[in-house]
C-alpha cells in the first residue's frame, strides 16, 4: 500500500524547497518530515529529493509529485461531496498544479489565461519557464502536468489542443539600423551587428536569418534572459531582436522600432498539451488557455 503521509511529505518539500517549510505546511516537525521521506526512499531504493538550497525533486520524485497532483484533485472532488471527511480544525491541503510555458507566452498572453482560471479555482499554480521547443520535455519527464509547447506531435499520455501562432518580428531601433545596416540587411551586416539572445536554447534569431536570407550565419550576440528586457534593449539600441508582435506593435507603429526586413515575420505555432489523467478535471484551465489564445494569437 502507498504511504500517503510520506508522499505528501515529499511533495511538500519539493514545493516549499526545504524540510522546515514543509513541516509548517504539514503541521508536523521537520524531523517527522525527514523521517517520512527517508523511509520512503529506503523502501523504494531511490533518491526522491536532491538535498540542497532549495531542495528539488529527482526524476523519480517528479513522477511522485505528479501522482500527488492527481490524488489531490480526486480528494478535492470527494471532499466537495463529503466535507465531513475533514476533521474539525483540520487544515485542508491545497493542490499546486505544475505547468510549463515559454517566457514569451508568459509575457504576452498566458498570464491572462491562468489568472482567469485561478480566480475561480481552488488550485495553486507553479509556472515553469523554458523555450517553447523544450517545454514538451518537462511533460515527457513528468515534471509538469501541462505545457504550452511548439511540439505538434501529441506527447504520449497527453491531449493536445492547437492554440494558434505567436508571431515575431526582427526589430531594432532606427538608430541601431542606421549604425549597422547602412547598406541594408545583408549577410555581411548580420555577421557583425549584435543580436539579443534569451539563452542557449533560443534559436529564433537563427531561424529568422535562415528564413529571410536563406543562409546559416553566425552573428555576435548579447545574452538577455527577459522578454521585457528584449523589448527595452531593442528600443535602447543595444541590439536587434525577435520581439513578439503583441509587445512590438505599438513601437513599430510609432517608429520607435523598425523591422530589419519589412514583411518577414517568423511564425511559431503553439499547442496546449495536458496529461490525460488530469485533463477531464482541468477542463476549465484548458478552456481559459484556448479562449485567451484565440483572442491573442494568430489563427
Amino acid at each position: 500500500m502507498l504511504d500517503y503521509s510520506a508522499l505528501r511529505a515529499v511533495t511538500a518539500v519539493v514545493q516549499t524547497g526545504s524540510f522546515e517549510k514543509a513541516a509548517g505546511v504539514l503541521n508536523v516537525t521537520p524531523s517527522a518530515v525527514s523521517q517520512r521521506v527517508k523511509q520512503l526512499e529506503e523502501r523504494l531504493g531511490v533518491v526522491l529529493i536532491a538535498r540542497g538550497n532549495p531542495c528539488t525533486a529527482t526524476e523519480k520524485g517528479e513522477w511522485l509529485c505528479r501522482h500527488m497532483e492527481n490524488v489531490g484533485m480526486l480528494e478535492g472532488e470527494l471532499l466537495a461531496h463529503l466535507p465531513a471527511l475533514v476533521g474539525p480544525g483540520e487544515r485542508r491541503q491545497r493542490v499546486t498544479l505544475n505547468i510549463a510555458t515559454s517566457a514569451d507566452s508568459l509575457g504576452t498572453w498566458f498570464v491572462a489565461a491562468v489568472s482567469n482560471f485561478a480566480k475561480r479555482s481552488p488550485y495553486l499554480l507553479n509556472i515553469a519557464l523554458d523555450d517553447e521547443d523544450h517545454t514538451a520535455e518537462w511533460l515527457q519527464k513528468g515534471r509538469v502536468i501541462a505545457a504550452v509547447t511548439s511540439l505538434e506531435k501529441p506527447i504520449q499520455g497527453c491531449r493536445r489542443v492547437s492554440l494558434g501562432t505567436l508571431r515575431y518580428h526582427a526589430t531594432a531601433s532606427p538608430d541601431f539600423v542606421a549604425r549597422h545596416f547602412t547598406e541594408g540587411v545583408t549577410p555581411e551586416a548580420i555577421t557583425s551587428a549584435p543580436a539579443l539572445t534569451f539563452n542557449q536554447k533560443d534559436r529564433l534569431q537563427s531561424r529568422w536569418i535562415r528564413q529571410a536570407l536563406g543562409e546559416e550565419l553566425t552573428y555576435p550576440t548579447h545574452w538577455l534572459p527577459s522578454t521585457q528586457g528584449f523589448l527595452e534593449a531593442s528600443l535602447a539600441g543595444m541590439g536587434w531582436a525577435m520581439n513578439p508582435i503583441q509587445l512590438a506593435r505599438d513601437h513599430l507603429e510609432s517608429g520607435r522600432l523598425v523591422e530589419l526586413i519589412p514583411g518577414t515575420p517568423l511564425d511559431v505555432p503553439l499547442y496546449w498539451q495536458i496529461n490525460r489523467l488530469a485533463a477531464d478535471r482541468l477542463t476549465e484551465l484548458t478552456r481559459e488557455v484556448t479562449l485567451v489564445a484565440k483572442h491573442s494569437l494568430l489563427r
